[in-house]
């Protein structure tokens, strides 16, 4: 009987990373709901320029979402599923009530930092687990929000 997953992982690696892919899953929904809510919310004279900016960002979210999940069942794991789940996994605090412009940039920002932290964590698990697949996701995300977050704190200045 192999020791290996049906990608050719150890099972003991595949195991670890989808728990730490589980946090992350459960990261992403707390801010996919927070950046919503900053959408839906956001008030102040920069709102037509938030609105949009924060439905671009739910909307890649969201897809990574959905990313991080199918990563999570290709280790041959289950993907966290309940939101009572996230909201006890999660690093990221729900954001409730938040109008002003300012504040929804600031919680974006840190939302992001947050999210990048972890994806490090997976990368260095990743490494260490020669996991091509979870690397290059985790790499990629990190590159792009890396940005985001120059951008975001341009725009606060």
């Amino acid at each position: 009987m192999s020791d290996t997953n049906t990608i050719g992982l150890h099972e003991g690696s595949a195991s670890q990373l989808a728990e730490k892919l589980n946090e992350l899953l459960a990261n992403y929904q707390i801010f996919y709901m927070n950046v919503r809510g900053y959408h839906w919310n956001v008030k102040g004279p920069q709102f037509f320029e938030l609105h949009a900016k924060f439905e671009e960002f739910y909307t890649d979210l969201l897809t990574k979402v959905d990313e991080v999940a199918e990563r999570i069942l290709t280790l041959g794991h289950q993907p966290v599923h309940a939101y009572s789940d996230y909201v006890t996994m999660s690093r990221i605090t729900e954001a409730k009530d938040v109008t002003d412009g300012q504040a929804c940039v600031l919680g974006t920002l840190q939302g992001f930092q947050t999210l990048i932290e972890l994806q490090r964590e997976i990368l260095s698990l990743a490494s260490d687990a020669d996991d091509e697949g979870t690397a290059a996701q985790a790499g990629d995300y990190i590159r792009e929000q890396e940005k985001t977050i120059w951008m975001l704190n341009a725009y606060l200045g």
